[in-house]
């Protein structure tokens, strides 16, 4: 990060300087933004509100870059801070909060960005920013939220977006709030899609224990509509540092991942394979539900992952999996053959998830979907020839473009076939005899998500 001028008193820290490092970071340094916003909002020590207004800042002005900027080059002759991202970065979250926002004051907005620039910059650059910031402010207008979002991301994007499920249905995975983001109204912020966080209370969960009262963060969840267990939380930072966590009493997930899992159907005693298993919150959901007369393997073309896995089962109290690292697109190696059922949640795009990672629309390119399909479909169908004949087999992506979807349920009909969904989760959302379904923002309240359910050819 830059640094400040020489001889200049310690920058206090705000909800708007951490959205504006946040900002920078993603600019400078590629990150993402949620990882950013944890390392900010970690180091800090933010009031609730001030958390909240931070992430709505960090989450909104990355989404809307593009439309902030435009409006911003508009009075400033001689461009947008070309070359300085920091000076940019504090623009766009001033510019964010007078063209989007409407219970942040115009003068505080301005405010600080100018104070912030001057003891990064020094006097002639602050000025800039307060010209511009001030004619922006004066001109009265808003950025209507539809428009600025579409024109924020690349047409051919936006395009498939719309031809799998439809413009309204795209604007919502791209951040147009349907239901209230949790915690918003109580920090004086009108969302933008700024996401709110999910958690899951498991077997081992203690936030209702008897033996000692939940702690303070649950009563501000709110309980999810798909997935038994699943809780919502307001947006504000890691929740791995929220009571608790270290003790085993919730995962990490949000509610539609949850419901992925569930959709599975896997039951007490039950031989199943994860087959792209991560970091483990799906595989852990899988161990609960066949209990210990089950057998759970995992498997992972990452070492790393599958090490971080093991460390996750521990912390939860659960029995260990079977562990392989193997690279699915390439062969079995020595996965055993005779499973109940397989999950496969294969590598994607990740447009499902665009409003909770709004800087995946800034690096995907047109020849990314198709790649991605491709291996998606070797993945699906040598992992498929792991479960038994007759043995069930969960497709799943975090993503909602035809060609990741139903073009690779359809390219693996030789081995499978499709066959509905048994499992009572699956079945209230998808409906009886289904055997294909969505998740969608704007109609759940979740992530984007495909699935589609098979049973493997005798």
């Amino acid at each position: 990060m830059t640094a400040p001028l020489a001889g200049a008193s310690p920058e206090a820290v705000s909800a708007r300087s951490v959205a504006a490092r946040v900002v920078q970071r993603v600019f400078e340094d590629q990150a993402f933004v949620s990882e950013a916003l944890d390392h900010e909002l970690g180091s800090s020590r933010l009031a609730a509100r001030d958390r909240a207004l931070a992430t709505e800042l960090s989450y909104g002005v990355v989404r809307l870059e593009p439309a902030l900027t435009e409006r911003l080059a508009a009075l400033a002759r001689r461009g947008v801070a070309k070359g300085d991202e920091l000076l940019r970065s504090h623009l766009l979250v001033a510019a964010y909060q007078l063209l989007v926002l409407d219970r942040v004051p115009a003068f505080a907005a301005i405010n600080e960005a100018v104070n912030k620039v001057r003891h990064h910059r020094g006097p002639k650059v602050a000025g800039f920013a307060n010209a511009v910031l001030r004619r922006l402010a004066a001109s009265g207008a808003r950025l209507p939220l539809a428009a600025a979002l579409e024109a924020s991301i690349e047409p051919w994007l936006f395009t498939a977006l719309c031809d799998a499920v439809g413009r309204e249905a795209a604007l919502g995975l791209l951040g147009i709030p349907g239901a209230p983001v949790a915690g918003a109204e109580a920090a004086g912020v009108q969302s933008a899609g700024a996401p709110s966080a999910g958690v899951r209370r498991g077997l081992c969960v203690r936030l209702t224990s008897r033996a000692s009262p939940p702690p303070a963060w649950a009563a501000t969840a709110e309980p999810g509509a798909l997935a038994p267990g699943a809780l919502w939380l307001p947006p504000s930072g890691d929740l791995r540092h929220l009571e608790g966590y270290a003790e085993g009493a919730f995962v990490v997930q949000e509610e539609g991942a949850q419901w992925a899992a569930l959709a599975l159907g896997a039951q007490p005693g039950e031989r199943i394979l994860d087959a792209c298993a991560g970091h483990g919150q799906k595989s852990s959901l899988l161990a609960e539900r066949i209990g210990s007369e089950g057998r759970l393997w995992v498997s992972d073309i990452s070492e790393s992952k599958l090490a971080r896995l093991r460390r996750e089962f521990e912390r939860l109290g659960l029995q260990a999996p079977q562990c392989r690292a193997v690279d699915l697109s390439l062969g079995v190696g020595d996965l055993p053959g005779d499973m109940d059922r397989v999950l496969v949640d294969a590598p994607c795009t990740g447009t499902g998830t665009l409003r909770r990672r709004p800087e995946i629309s800034r690096r995907l390119t047109p020849d990314d979907p198709r790649r991605l399909a491709d291996q998606a479909t070797l993945l699906l169908t040598h992992a498929a020839t792991r479960a038994r004949p007759g043995g069930r087999v969960l497709f799943v992506v975090c993503s909602v473009l035809r060609v990741e979807c139903e073009d690779v349920a359809e390219r693996v009909r030789g081995v499978l076939e499709p066959f509905p969904f048994d499992a009572p989760e699956a079945q209230r959302i998808a409906g009886p005899e289904q055997w294909q379904c969505r998740l969608l923002p704007s109609v759940h309240g979740t992530d984007g998500y495909y699935l589609a359910s098979f049973r493997r050819r005798a």
